[in-house]
């Protein structure tokens, strides 16, 4: 069986030395799987950078371990494989865009004209047509890091790393990155990035791992996050008796009183609000208001993460 192309295990990474040293990833384990799609999510100082940097061997694990395709990161032969965009990318402003393609071409293996014949179609794809000979002083910021896109893309890598993938893009930049990233997961691509940019994970990812103070809080399909986050309300009035003699679907859901003759109560599934509402009009009750309420990934993560601060705090 072919190793994974991400497999990390108990990572500790620590910066400073002796009273100072500080731990910044703490006993972090998660695995990414060929084809696989996965969005690293946290706050600033979470531990994204720094357990991004450990994959591509820029910071070295106190303990635990890290693999690029069964290969110790750095590995010239993972590396190979790797497109990486990082965090913050630097370009002599006195180069070309395609000067700069070809660059990273030459580091990649690839000759100067197998890069100038691709450079133009992928300068396109990422929006940045004919802007080939255009300094990079004059580039924006965001037009920068769809130029650090394209130099990812551009090896035709089998893994894409990306660091804070849509930082500096406007929301036209950011649609357009997702029709890439879509086109590279359709070609079988293998994307680990971590975003700021919830919604940007939903419409993109397989998987989520959420990380928090160095350590992971979540690791789920985007299905598994999502569902739980649907809520559906439902008001009535008109049962006969107390709650412990109404039928099992309303009685199980902890209904409680809404006013002198009314109730409420919630479900988080469609198939059991739909339940609720025919044992409600099967017991002669009355439906006042049926509402369906959604939270969103990232007011889930925003609550996830301020209830592990308050408690570290306690």
């Amino acid at each position: 069986m072919a190793p994974s192309p991400i497999d990390v295990s108990d990572l500790v990474v620590s910066y400073g030395r002796g009273a100072k040293r500080t731990a910044a990833v703490r006993g972090v384990s998660f695995r990414v799987d060929e084809g696989e799609c996965v969005g690293f999510i946290g706050a600033n100082g979470a531990g994204k950078s720094t357990t991004i940097k450990a994959l591509m061997g820029f910071v070295f694990p106190e303990s635990g371990s890290v693999k690029v395709y069964g290969r110790t990161p750095g590995d010239a032969e993972s590396r190979r494989r790797i497109g990486y965009l990082p965090e913050v990318a630097l370009y002599y402003p006195f180069m070309k865009a395609r000067e700069l393609l070809e660059l990273y071409g030459g580091l990649s293996g690839m000759g100067a004209a197998e890069v100038r014949a691709k450079a133009p179609a992928l300068l396109e794809q990422v929006g940045l047509a004919g802007c080939g000979e255009r300094l990079l002083r004059t580039f924006s910021k965001g037009m920068q890091q769809r130029l650090g896109i394209a130099q990812a893309l551009l090896a035709d890598p089998d893994l894409l790393i990306l660091d804070e993938l849509s930082s500096g893009l406007d929301p036209l930049g950011r649609a357009g990155l997702r029709t890439v990233l879509q086109a590279a997961r359709k070609a079988g691509k293998t994307i680990f990035f971590s975003s700021h940019e919830l919604t940007e994970v939903e419409a993109l990812c397989d998987r989520v791992v959420m990380i928090h103070q160095g350590r992971i809080v979540r690791d789920a399909p985007v299905s598994d996050l999502i569902r739980p986050l649907n809520r559906y309300e439902v008001t009535f009035a008109g049962l006969a008796g107390e709650p412990a003699g109404w039928p099992d679907p309303v009685r199980t859901r902890d209904p409680r009183r809404d006013g002198a003759d009314q109730w409420t109560l919630e479900t988080d599934s469609i198939e059991a609000y739909t339940e609720v509402l025919e044992a409600i009009r099967s017991a002669d009750g009355e439906v006042r208001r049926a509402v369906s309420k959604s939270i969103s990934l990232e007011d889930d993560f925003i609550r996830l993460v301020q209830g592990g601060t308050e408690a570290a705090a306690g």
